[in-house]
């Protein structure tokens, strides 16, 4: 029997281990390097997306952490990278204006949609995402971020030789009322209101409802005209903000990759951890193999089993673990890189997690 339709088997009668719940892309090539992608599912509707946008001169990343539902997080991802690339081009490249431009712009589309789906489907006002973007333009590296997903840099500590051990810097700031600085940010905001961060049951959440300060969507927190969806708290201003986030720095020689991932992955792995499974081991498939570590660290939490963990089903399987995408971004800082001769001028490609892994899978099967 073929290799191929070995795997196929394996997908549609659970053969071989596999996890119906998983999607990766092992390596490929972007404007200066190359990069791993991967996500596995746990609700129901995958709340999480992630994609990479490669052309000849930049490469995007985007990673977006919905919850609520899975409707945020998929507008997103279709329309964030579209209008990073039309503002861009009329304000001659990326900036940190053009990335603050292009969140308020999806903010508003995003309560346009809102507004127009509010009377069939009043939820959809309780939805919303986090939102983690990187650019890499002309050596410059812009990272802008709503919510608690996180982008952390691998560097070597030192540029002698190419000796050093590598060492993790995080790029972003987790808006989670957790952290006690984002409680007195939020607090600052709310000078009137005792109650705007309360303790329930050794969790801080705004209101007692959510943790992240920071989101697109979530309009029955932001806009008194959703109120009425969810509990009834009197708004005098919006809970929350879609102010990102945005740090630029140059890239130097002894910055070596870059991984982009939702909290899913942060709640199970510590950022020096995830720096050291990337600098251990073969690039290709590394997306994968630091989503198996942190699975592997949520099943021991619950003492079961690596391999009886891939056996949950979606939906149930949220009690173990969350939604998880990662994005790896290797950086080749030589100028006549293979990759960088072989991108013609013309080069746009992007990947994206499929909308819905279990489906998606399924339909790969072909059974």
């Amino acid at each position: 029997m073929s290799r191929s339709c070995y795997r196929r088997l394996e997908r549609c009668f659970g053969g071989g281990g596999g996890d119906k719940l998983s999607w990766h892309v092992d390596l490929k090539p972007h404007a200066s390097g190359e990069y791993s992608i991967a996500a596995v599912q746990a609700n129901s509707s995958l709340e999480d997306q992630a994609q990479v946008l490669t052309t000849s001169s930049a490469t995007y990343v985007g990673v977006y952490d919905g919850h609520g539902g899975p409707e945020a997080s998929r507008f997103i991802a279709r329309s964030l990278f579209p209008f990073l690339h039309k503002f861009a081009s009329e304000h001659g490249g990326v900036s940190s204006e053009v990335i603050k431009k292009s969140f308020d712009t999806m903010e508003e589309e995003f309560l346009h949609f809102v507004r127009q789906s509010w009377p069939l489907r009043p939820e959809i006002a309780s939805m919303g995402s986090c939102c983690l973007v990187g650019v890499i333009s002309s050596n410059v590296l812009y990272v802008a971020n709503l919510g608690d997903s996180r982008a952390v840099l691998g560097r070597r500590n030192s540029e002698k030789n190419g000796n050093g051990a590598v060492v993790a810097e995080r790029l972003s700031t987790d808006h989670n009322v957790s952290a006690e600085e984002i409680r007195k940010e939020v607090e600052a905001l709310h000078p009137d209101d005792s109650g705007i961060v309360v303790n329930t049951r050794g969790v801080w959440r705004i209101k007692g409802i959510i943790q992240v300060s920071r989101s697109i969507g979530d309009f029955y927190l932001k806009r008194p005209e959703f109120n009425q969806w969810g509990p009834a708290i009197p708004l005098r201003r919006p809970l929350m903000t879609a102010d990102p986030s945005i740090v630029s720095r140059e890239l130097k020689k002894n910055d070596l990759f870059l991984i982009f991932a939702s909290d899913g992955l942060w709640e199970h792995l510590t950022d020096e951890e995830a720096v050291e499974v990337v600098s251990k081991y073969p690039q290709a498939g590394i997306a994968k193999r630091l989503v198996k570590a942190a699975l592997r660290e949520a099943a021991k939490k619950r003492e079961i089993r690596f391999d009886d963990i891939k056996k949950i089903k979606k939906g149930i399987r949220r009690h173990f673990h969350d939604d998880i995408s990662v994005v790896v971004v290797f950086l080749d800082h030589s100028h006549d890189s293979h990759h960088s001769r072989v991108m013609r001028r013309d080069t746009y490609e992007i990947t994206t997690v499929p909308v819905d892994i279990f489906s998606h899978n399924a339909d790969e099967a072909d059974c």
